[in-house]
């Protein structure tokens, strides 16, 4: 039997390439994520490990936790501390170490790296071992600083050069004193490091005269559990926290390990899909090849052959299949996580140099995915084969299915359909992430029924076609009685390009709907004319807002201010407006009170109030950041969104309690309103920075709008695997049913229709099919979209559903051109079938 498996393989070859393809594709997507995350993994972990090289313990502040009405916050690391920790026995240096973002421009005043990589921070003494100099000296006072060798080579700057650069919002220009190296792996792939005097960085990260950390490092024959003990003894308890340098590179180990887990999930994801539309097409080539087998197996049924080694004989072909398919799709995978890695290159995406990554796991789950996917939709029809009785089989009586076994199908579909729809509906009236995991389910349950119930569904919706498929004669009559005359076979081709489309489909109603409410929020909510905000989302100086001031045409601004405070014994964010300007800048709706912010009166979102049971009138008492307290008053209430909310305060109540002021954004209101002129003006009054974004309502939504469009197009190069091997599901399909009805083709030819004719019906088949598929697809995809939607807008009001007619149509055609491109090689195939030689074929 074994023999025998492996020469009806080798007898198959053609018709099993398209198998091998399809599984092939899902072991590629499958082992190309792993060998993308893991190589991106290995390359942050190793540049981390670096950067703690020179660590051996790290003194780091403890976080206080908040009691009572006191807010909680770090202790500060002082110069004392630091002395202290230099003078443990056993260590033989202690460096404070202090820094933050620090965007620099090129020469062409472009900011370099991409915003979140361009960091800055201090050069210790007249040398630092962690930054060894290749030319220049040490930093000496604001006006001198060093910059990494990768970035002098990148931009030209060189000893001596002037630099422009920004930490918080106000341009500084200093001179180039010196180029340093470093092992960064953020440096190495496109982001920048600069170095002040420890005095310099101190004042431009608002730490002046203390560290974000202290960096101690152990003398020869000191270990590290040693030395963090001595300093656990030396230091103040319960203000700083010991950590050695081997836990903190476990640490961040880990850290990139989670935070990659989260895109291979993703990935995995769509791999998944692409092997779940796969085990359609498996299924259906093997269903096919067991049909036309049927004599055959009946023969060795009437030798002496099993059932168990019929069934035996048919999971050996689909392992050598997988087998020979999980050896290409491993090989495709690495070289699909090579492209991968260097494509972010090419997007000057921040990944450190590293070697690519093929793990043992890897190379375990292709195999494993690949071997056993096949088997597994191969198991089916082998079990189905073996219980042909031989007699029947002999008698070309095929086991077609009953009656009992179409109702029970149609029946365990239709409740199937019934649950999904239920429970997506049910998980739309929950609201927010509590209805995530019973969508999830509804969305598998349905998907599920409409996958048992498509033989049922084939029939009426083909049917639907016919007056069309009239215009095109004999030919249009014939794809559609061959589209329906095997309902299972036209199910599971239509099924796999249904998955593809219903994924796609949900995901443009879902983002289409999105951006048209992000857009009615932001014309809603903001009347100001700019909003102002750093590059990479960090904290702005307060010299920002003076200096838009003092712009021309500028009639009225406003800071959005954050500090923590205390309000009954929980800690709430209060955000700091100009209170004359905040009703001119936006545009809330009032629900109780008026929008009023002065003094000691405030204006609080609708959630916040209903929280704590207040109305216009209320009065409370806040602990502010300082610890002192004070009484305000609601003035009013107004409906918070995603893009204003909270306890708005006026800045001249708040900023006396602040330490270390500093601001989200400023809002801007022009004489003229909103113009590239208006726009050239404020940036050129910034000191035209780099490090600053000034954007109006057109370009916020922008910026959302790429946001959603990068997202949908990742997804949709995703999605298109599954789309791919749903092309080849309809190529597999029309070939077999091509196969099987050879004798029918060459009766058709002896009595009239030509090779035309026979190309135009192969060709109306598969349109036919890709179509109906597309349909249900769409059909799926909308519903899903709409309930999804349903889902957010509990959290959204602005939410609104907007149905892309025009991508739905392209996706449509899209369906339709599978069709034609799948038709086109099993068309030419049927036309040029010898006419005496196919109708003497069995």
């Amino acid at each position: 039997m074994f023999r025998t498996a492996l020469r009806n393989v080798l007898a198959h070859k053609a018709r099993l390439l398209m198998t091998v393809l399809a599984v092939m594709l899902g072991v590629a997507f499958v082992s190309g994520t792993l060998v993308f995350t893991n190589t991106i993994s290995g390359a942050l972990q190793d540049s981390s490990a670096k950067g703690f090289d020179h660590v051996d313990v790290a003194v780091q502040p403890k976080f206080q936790d908040a009691e009572g009405d006191r807010v909680g916050k770090a202790p500060e690391l002082t110069q004392a501390v630091l002395d202290r920790s230099a003078k443990v026995p056993g260590a033989a240096s202690a460096v404070g170490v202090v820094g933050g973002f620090t965007a620099v421009a090129d020469r062409d005043g472009k900011l370099i790296g991409n915003g979140f990589s361009t960091l800055g921070g201090n050069y210790w003494g007249t040398e630092d071992p962690r930054y060894p100099l290749v030319s220049g000296h040490a930093p000496k006072g604001p006006g001198e600083v060093l910059i990494d060798s990768e970035t002098a080579e990148r931009t030209g700057y060189r000893v001596g050069d002037t630099v422009r650069l920004s930490v918080d919002g106000p341009v500084l220009t200093p001179t180039v004193t010196g180029v340093f190296t470093t092992d960064d792996g953020n440096v190495a792939a496109g982001g920048s490091l600069t170095l002040f005097d420890t005095a310099t960085a101190q004042k431009l990260f608002g730490k002046p005269g203390t560290y974000d950390e202290i960096a101690v490092e152990a003398k020869p024959g000191v270990t590290q559990a040693a030395l963090k003990d001595r300093l656990d003894r030396a230091l103040p308890a319960g203000l700083v926290e010991t950590t050695t340098g081997e836990q903190l590179a476990e640490d961040q180990a880990e850290a990139i390990a989670s935070s990659m887990s989260g895109m291979r999930q993703g990935l995995l994801v769509f791999a998944g899909i692409a092997l779940f539309v796969g085990t359609f097409i498996i299924a259906n080539t093997f269903t096919m090849l067991v049909a036309q087998r049927t004599k055959e197996l009946a023969l060795l049924r009437a030798v002496g052959a099993s059932r168990r080694q019929i069934t035996r004989s048919v999971l050996v072909e689909a392992f050598v299949v997988g087998l020979a398919a999980a050896v290409a799709g491993l090989a495709a995978g690495i070289g699909i996580g090579a492209g991968l890695r260097a494509l972010m290159g090419s997007l000057d995406a921040t990944v450190p140099n590293g070697p690519l990554v093929v793990s043992p796991g890897t190379v375990v789950s292709a195999f494993a995915v690949g071997v056993l996917v096949t088997m597994l939709a191969a198991w089916l029809p082998g079990r189905r084969a073996a219980k042909i009785p031989p007699v029947a089989a002999m008698s070309s009586v095929h086991a077609k299915a009953s009656a009992k076994s179409l109702v029970l199908r149609n029946t365990l579909g239709a409740l199937f359909s019934a649950a999904g729809v239920a429970v997506v509906l049910a998980a739309t009236t929950m609201g927010g992430s509590d209805g995530q995991a019973p969508m999830g389910l509804g969305a598998v349950l349905l998907i599920t029924g409409v996958f048992i119930l498509t033989p049922l569904l084939s029939r009426p919706l083909i049917a639907a076609a016919s007056p069309v498929l009239r215009l095109f004669g004999v030919a249009g009559k014939l794809a559609r009685q061959n589209s329906v005359r095997n309902p299972r076979r036209t199910a599971a081709t239509a099924s796999a390009l249904m998955i593809g489309l219903t994924l796609i489909t949900g995901m443009t109603v879902m983002a289409g709907s999105l951006q048209k409410s992000i857009d009615k929020m932001a014309a809603s909510a903001i009347e100001a004319d700019y909003v102002v905000s750093m590059a990479n989302g960090n904290l702005l100086s307060t010299d920002v807002e003076e200096k838009l001031k003092r712009a021309g045409d500028v009639t009225a601004t406003s800071p959005l201010r954050n500090s923590p405070s205390r309000i009954g014994g929980q800690t709430e964010y209060l955000t700091g407006v100009d209170g004359s300007a905040i009703g001119e800048l936006t545009e809330l709706k009032v629900a109780d009170g008026s929008f009023t912010v002065d003094g000691t009166r405030v204006a609080v979102d609708d959630t916040t109030a209903e929280q704590h049971g207040w109305k216009a009138g209320s009065a409370f008492t806040v602990a502010y950041e300082d610890g002192r307290k004070q009484k305000l008053t609601v003035a009013g209430v107004y409906e918070g969104n995603e893009m204003m909310r909270g306890i708005m305060i006026d800045t001249a109540t708040l900023t006396p309690h602040q330490s270390d002021p500093a601001d989200m954004q400023v809002m801007v209101k022009t004489a003229g309103g909103a113009s590239d002129a208006a726009k050239d003006r404020l940036e050129k009054a910034l000191g035209s920075n780099p490090a600053i974004k000034v954007q109006d309502k057109k370009d916020l939504s922008r910026e959302i709008a790429q946001m959603f469009t990068l997202m949908l197009n990742m997804l949709y190069g995703l999605l298109a695997m599954a789309v791919i091997v749903a092309v080849l599901g309809v190529v597999n399909t029309l070939a077999m049913s091509v196969f099987e009805r050879s004798q029918e083709i060459g009766m058709l030819r002896a009595i009239g229709l030509d090779r035309r004719g026979i190309k135009r019906m192969v060709r109306l088949e598969s349109l036919v099919i890709s179509l109906f598929g597309g349909v249900l697809g769409i059909g799926l995809g909308v519903f899903f979209g709409w309930a999804a939607g349903r889902l957010l807008g509990a959290s959204m009001p602005t939410y609104e559903l907007v149905l892309p007619w025009g991508r739905m149509a392209v996706f449509l055609l899209l369906a339709a051109a599978v069709g034609v491109l799948a038709a086109l090689w099993p068309a030419r195939r049927a036309a040029r079938l010898n006419t005496l030689q196919a109708i003497k074929a069995e």
